[in-house]
């Protein structure tokens, strides 16, 4: 069975009195656009068009867009969040169950976190998603077990696992269960040696504040915390990364509220940081760098609705441009996404095309993707490349 397209959950969740004129000027959107969206001759609207119209429907804007995992997975990523909630609520500790000889030796601990984040930048959530129990579990054991001179250690390890979790949830459409991960990551993230990891684990915690559709929550988080952690003076590439990380994740979520001379002035802000920094960095699993601000951009026009200052500043992305591939892949949706609303559909077609070819799995595990190349089958007479794409994405055109 196809799943609904967003047209198809508006009529669910509309009340029977609430006409598509009704709905139009409570979202403040165009009545064409609800029009097409309900009529199935539009499949997909900018986030915030889609994040106005959920909030009057009264859901988050997860609810609107649906599952983001492919027809038929839906009962495979339900097991594998069981898997990871059961282990990040459990009760062991509460009835003094747990066991100190379960805790792992610090360096196999470690290297199992440096192999995860592997999978987590790759995109690659599946196997993730599986090896992340055991991962929590140890983790749990070792903070546990800790001895007060491995005490900051195991701290800063316990909050990279949470951050992985929190991020790879919100891609399983368990956002809510995400926000728990990123709070325990927020708690072990302040017992760190390095108080850039503190700043880190906020980042994530924006990033899943952004997934609940709590986008005001999400800029006050990151803004404060980009004033924290502001340089001055000699400081480090690292700082610096964090710093520009955490206005980029600001500026993004003022773009979500319709805020653009804020997210205007924050991504100016990170500009001037990114040519300071001068190249693509991972620091301390935030991400930032020349190709992340232009990454950014764009999604901040995206968002805006403004396609053509889109597709310009995407054009600026370095050619050696280093950012991981789950990034990229986001990049490229942007791109797809504005591509196809200036109806230039070859260019929008190439990208996600590309953006298969590198990252099968990101691309099979992500709605916005599907909903793009179902709506480019309506446009015209479909390439042979992309109607191969839509089989492989279980893509059913409509009328």
């Amino acid at each position: 069975m196809a799943e609904p397209t967003i047209g198809e959950r508006i009529r669910e969740l509309r009340r029977p009195t609430f006409t598509q004129h009704d709905l139009a000027a409570a979202a403040d959107v165009s009545v064409d656009v609800i029009r097409k969206l309900v009529q199935g001759r539009r499949h997909t609207a900018s986030l915030a068009t889609l994040a106005r119209i959920a909030r009057v429907l009264g859901v988050d804007l997860a609810e609107l867009l649906g599952p983001s995992h492919p027809p038929g997975a839906a009962s495979e990523n339900e097991n594998r969040v069981a898997a990871i909630r059961d282990v990040l609520t459990g009760v062991d500790e509460l009835l003094g169950e747990v066991d100190d000889a379960d805790a792992p030796d610090l360096t196999e601990l470690a290297r199992g976190v440096t192999y995860s984040w592997g999978h987590f930048y790759s995109g690659r959530f599946v196997p993730l998603a599986a090896l992340l129990p055991r991962l929590l579990a140890d983790a749990q054991a070792a903070t546990h077990a800790a001895t007060a001179a491995d005490s900051a250690r195991v701290a800063d390890l316990a909050a990279q696992v949470h951050q992985m979790v929190a991020g790879t949830l919100v891609r399983l459409d368990a956002a809510d269960l995400g926000h728990v991960a990123a709070r325990e990551a927020l708690r072990w993230g302040e017992l760190a040696p390095d108080p850039l990891r503190a700043a880190s684990a906020r980042y994530i915690f924006g990033h899943v504040l952004m997934c609940q559709g709590r986008f005001i929550d999400a800029e006050r988080v990151s803004v404060a915390t980009a004033e924290q952690v502001q340089p001055t003076g000699q400081v480090s590439i690292a700082q610096l990364s964090v710093f520009g990380g955490l206005l980029l994740r600001g500026a993004t979520a003022a773009a979500r509220q319709g805020r653009a001379a804020a997210a205007k002035d924050l991504l100016a802000e990170a500009a001037t940081v990114a040519q300071r920094t001068g190249m693509d960095r991972v620091d301390v699993d935030v991400i930032f760098g020349p190709s992340n601000f232009v990454m950014q951009s764009v999604d901040c026009s995206v968002v805006a609705e403004d396609y053509a200052r889109a597709a310009t500043a995407a054009r600026e992305m370095p050619r050696s441009a280093a950012l991981p591939l789950m990034s990229q892949s986001r990049h490229l949706a942007d791109v797809a996404h504005a591509q196809l609303r200036l109806g230039r559909t070859q260019a929008a077609e190439s990208a996600l095309l590309t953006m298969e070819r590198t990252a099968p799995e990101w691309t099979a595990h992500h709605r916005l993707p599907r909903l793009l190349v179902g709506e480019l089958m309506t446009r015209g007479r479909p390439s042979v490349r992309l109607r191969e794409l839509s089989h492989r994405l279980n893509v059913t055109s409509r009328p």
